[in-house]
């Protein structure tokens, strides 16, 4: 099982990690919410928690529970810029679906 992150998200993270002052690294994980039933987590991890997997970019640090993993097995995190927008993108190929919004997805 893995998770990778492009260059774009690992940088993101670096940054979003050295303005905090401290963390491990980011936690990704799932939910249950919104009309197709999942949707992603995101948070600063301080500790690890027993059944946390990492999965490494250089010096940053992606950390996903066994529950969560199961979900997104595969998935790459990405950063993207568009227009005036800006956000993590999640290339996750077991997704069967996503709401009209995007803030949710089933499996």
């Amino acid at each position: 099982m893995a998770i990778t992150i492009t260059d774009a998200a690992a940088q993101r993270v670096q940054t979003f990690l050295n303005n905090r002052g401290k963390g491990l690294g980011l936690r990704l994980g799932v939910k249950t919410s919104g009309c197709s039933g999942m949707a992603y987590v995101l948070e600063f991890v301080d500790e690890l928690s027993d059944g946390d997997q990492v999965f490494e970019h250089g010096d940053v640090k992606v950390i996903v529970d066994s529950k969560s993993l199961v979900y997104l097995d595969g998935t790459e995190l990405d950063f993207a810029k568009e227009g005036l927008n800006e956000g993590f993108k999640f290339n996750n190929p077991n997704t069967s679906g996503e709401c009209g919004c995007g803030e949710s997805f089933n499996v």
